[in-house]
């Protein structure tokens, strides 16, 4: 079986080459085979794994143009394995993650106003139970297209776990949260859900955005593309009748 590898370095000057290999192995996962091309034949191929479980979310990475966890994806004759999308390349299959990571802080996505009285209940664990598993792989992040015209897009994991801490009972005030996703955020997503497809958790970011949306739209928010399409003067109603935005 043969597979292409995107190699890609910045030292001394950036480089890029697509290096095939061959390797007699059938029915395997894709980090077996990388695991193989580099202590038999090519050491100096990098990459990062860890849990092989598909848990830690470290060895992430595109095949064909898709993202994939290489602990999980079953490698097939021909596949083209390149580096995720969207982040600076440190050396071949292996990207930095800060700015992406970044954007949980500016989000704000952490409990912020603990109730301590408030008791929990196992119908109010379900309403964020699933996002809660998110293991932060960045594989939505790689395959978001937004970042091709807005770098500075908080992006679908960080929007997730904002979700996670608005819709948990226990938090007080979400209000700051909501403020901290109104630019470059909840408005910015296009909803083509690529997000969800290729999550290994079957979370969906999209959803999450458009249930912050919702709630956006209750504090008094809006989407700042719609109003500006009138001008910046139309103007909606809320509930009471009184003017929303």
């Amino acid at each position: 079986m043969k597979i292409k590898v995107s190699r890609y370095t910045t030292e001394p000057q950036a480089t890029e080459a697509v290096f095939e290999y061959e390797v007699q192995m059938q029915d395997v996962t894709l980090l077996e085979v990388l695991n193989e091309i580099k202590t038999k034949q090519d050491a100096s191929l990098t990459y990062t794994s860890g849990c092989r479980s598909s848990v830690c979310g470290s060895c992430s990475m595109r095949v064909n143009g898709r993202e994939v966890l290489a602990c999980a994806y079953k490698i097939q004759d021909g596949d083209l394995v390149e580096p995720m999308k969207n982040s600076p390349v440190i050396r071949d299959l292996v990207v930095n993650m800060d700015k992406a990571y970044s954007f949980n802080a500016k989000a704000k996505a952490w409990q912020s106003s603990l109730s301590p009285s408030t008791n929990l209940t196992q119908e109010n664990e379900k309403i964020n139970e699933i996002q809660s598993d998110c293991i932060l792989c960045g594989l939505c992040y790689s395959a978001c297209p937004v970042y091709a015209v807005n770098e500075e897009f908080i992006g679908p994991f960080s929007l997730t776990r904002v979700w996670r801490y608005v819709s948990d009972v226990r938090e007080k005030d979400s209000s700051d949260k909501i403020d901290a996703i109104q630019t470059n955020g909840i408005w910015d997503c296009t909803l083509c859900n690529e997000c969800t497809l290729v999550c290994p958790q079957d979370i969906s970011s999209k959803s999450d955005i458009e249930k912050l949306r919702s709630k956006s739209v209750m504090s008094g928010y809006s989407d700042p593309s719609f109003a500006n399409a009138f001008g910046g003067s139309f103007q909606g109603t809320s509930f009471d009748g009184s003017p929303s935005f």
